[in-house]
């Protein structure tokens, strides 16, 4: 299994990307987040992930790790195929499709070309419980929505409109850095 591919910048499409290490050119599948980040590069760096059919050998490749984690997670969901989770990527980014996960953003999964809406709600049912978790890279993917869902829960328990509360969170989230829930909190009281 390859951990990533560290190389020179040979070709470089929306789809895919040539890579050349030690005289080796290697065809690279990268969503189109993964591409506008390394289209400028001489060198480049990609983590991947292997995938062996009958017919092929594939390598996907991901500007980030976290990237590449949230792709294992979209093929681990039934239904889901390489393609499928690499066109997600291509329409929104980590940290969006992340958010509409926890969120339970069907709207936002179902605009995506090849999902519909029972794909949509088994990706949020079967992914939910494993982005909330406190555990490995993908957390650091959803810190922001993750800080925004517990703040809005708050706001909704203290008697605020959630949709105000949304406005409010997102404005507050947007202008800044904030390091905790409490903190989001406090700066979302004194505007509401």
């Amino acid at each position: 299994m390859y951990e990533y591919i560290k190389g020179v910048l040979v070709e470089a499409t929306p789809a895919y990307v040539v890579v050349e290490t030690g005289g080796i050119g290697y065809s690279i599948c990268v969503s189109l987040n993964t591409y506008t980040r390394v289209v400028s590069a001489r060198e480049v760096m990609l983590y991947i992930h292997q995938v062996v059919r009958e017919d092929a050998h594939l390598l996907y490749g991901f500007y980030s790790r976290e990237e590449r984690a949230l792709f294992r997670l979209l093929i681990s969901v039934s239904g889901i195929g390489v393609n499928t989770a690499n066109v997600m990527l291509s329409s929104m980014n980590a940290e969006e499709v992340t958010a509409a996960i926890l969120t339970e953003n069907v709207n936002a999964i179902k605009s995506v070309k090849g999902i519909g809406l029972k794909t949509a709600q088994r990706i949020i049912i079967e992914l939910k419980d494993k982005l909330g978790k406190d555990s490995g890279t993908i957390v650091g993917l959803s810190t922001s929505a993750t800080l925004k869902e517990e703040a809005l829960s708050a706001l909704v328990m203290l008697g605020f409109v959630r949709s105000q509360a949304t406005k409010t969170l997102d404005k507050i989230l947007s202008s800044g850095k904030v390091e905790s829930v409490e903190e989001l909190i406090k700066l979302a009281l004194k505007q509401l």
